[in-house]
């Protein structure tokens, strides 16, 4: 049975060839041996991730080929089993490789992958496990919905449960005792030896391999942002509430709670779409001191915090600035920007409707409002395209009473 492609060949030539003496000018096969070898740097790691994908590799503690082949052979390289079922001698292990290569190809795997390589044997374990290769698997999936805060969340789960386990040695299992149950265990199966339950309880609760687990997992409620919190519920049409999430890796969805005024309430199958990082890094109780009052012109877009009352956290809502009454809204001729006050639309809302247009002072701006109409708060500018896009996106249907 063939384990490995032809490809492999260039692999064994270059090993060879650091034991071999020199070629004279005239031989042939060293400009042979030099092209084979220059091949082999620069497709080693895409084929090597192809046989890891295909899991040819994965069951197997080491990559093994033969060195015996001579240099002027370039057939299929076969690793087959003698009669006693023991395997040739002479291999090459994977570990082998320079760590370039190596961790080229492991960059390439998912976290499921990476799983299955650290069950091959301690050194792929250790090298699987590393912070450098799971910060790269947190980018890609979690890097759009999880920012400091939830970093700093976590290293405080992380603390109170290292305090719990120095309090109650034999009480507590650990934080990922239970990681039995899912990822990376639910993603693969190895076979059972008496060293499963080391690897398994080894992983360090503080690695980011660990915070990774814990998001697919849902052991982890992480804080964020959601859009047009319950559902799209009128009264939340076009703004972004602080919230507490939860992954269902089933459903590829979303479980948050909010807690609007000491009471918690929760919302489900929230999409990734609808999840952002909280753009300003205070407490949802925070006064948003703006940085961008003086700046504000007709036609820009915005985000401004509300809240019912001043008990209840709050919210960002977007909106525009609108031109004031004495302005006939010509862009040449308009003087808006040089008057302290400012007009705040909300377009969402039907023409008359209270919640449509509100008036601050640039000059003096704090906290606005009353217990009918609620408190304006702090105002963003927004700059990026990219959020506008987002918060269009979201547009009503149609208009909101």
């Amino acid at each position: 049975m063939l384990y490995f492609l032809i490809s492999f060949v260039s692999f064994v030539i270059l090993s060879k060839s650091f034991t071999r003496k020199p070629h004279c000018r005239g031989d042939s096969s060293g400009g042979e041996s030099k092209l084979v070898s220059t091949w082999f740097l620069g497709n080693l790691p895409s084929v090597l991730i192809s046989r890891v994908k295909k899991g040819s590799i994965i069951g197997l503690s080491f990559l093994q080929f033969s060195l015996g082949m001579p240099l002027k052979k370039k057939s299929l390289v076969s690793n087959k089993l003698n009669n006693n079922g023991e395997k040739e001698k002479n291999m090459v292990s994977l570990l082998d490789l320079p760590d370039l290569p190596l961790e080229i190809v492991l960059e390439h795997l998912s976290p499921a992958e990476l799983c299955r390589v650290g069950a091959v044997c301690k050194s792929l374990m250790d090298r699987s496990r590393s912070d450098y290769l799971w910060q790269k698997q947190m980018e890609r999936k979690w890097g759009k919905v999880i920012g400091d805060v939830a970093y700093r969340q976590w290293q405080c789960h992380v603390a109170s449960r290292t305090k719990e386990k120095m309090f109650n040695q034999s009480n507590q299992r650990g934080i990922f005792a239970s990681l039995r149950s899912f990822s990376p265990f639910l993603w693969f199966k190895p076979r059972a030896g008496k060293g499963d339950n080391k690897l398994r309880n080894s992983l360090p609760e503080d690695s980011t391999m660990a915070l990774y687990l814990s998001l697919e997992s849902g052991m982890f409620w992480f804080p964020a942002q959601v859009y047009n919190r319950e559902n799209g519920h009128a009264g939340f049409m076009l703004s972004c509430y602080d919230a507490l999430l939860c992954y269902d890796s089933r459903t590829d969805t979303f479980q948050a709670r909010y807690s609007p005024n000491g009471r918690w309430t929760t919302e489900e199958n929230i999409q990734w779409d609808r999840l952002r990082v909280p753009p300003i890094d205070n407490s949802p109780h925070v006064l948003h001191i703006s940085d961008c009052l003086d700046d504000l012109r007709p036609g820009d877009h915005i985000e401004i915090q509300w809240r019912r009352n001043k008990e209840f956290p709050y919210g960002w809502w977007y909106g525009v600035i609108g031109h004031l009454e004495s302005c006939q809204g010509y862009a040449n001729q308009c003087l808006c920007h040089k008057n302290d006050m400012v007009i705040l639309e909300f377009n969402q809302y039907t023409p008359g409707s209270r919640w449509r247009q509100t008036m601050i002072n640039r000059k003096h701006h704090r906290e606005e409002g009353n217990e009918i109409d609620g408190f304006y708060g702090g105002i963003r500018k927004l700059h990026s395209n990219e959020e506008i896009t987002t918060w269009k996106s979201l547009w009503p249907t149609k208009t909101v009473e």
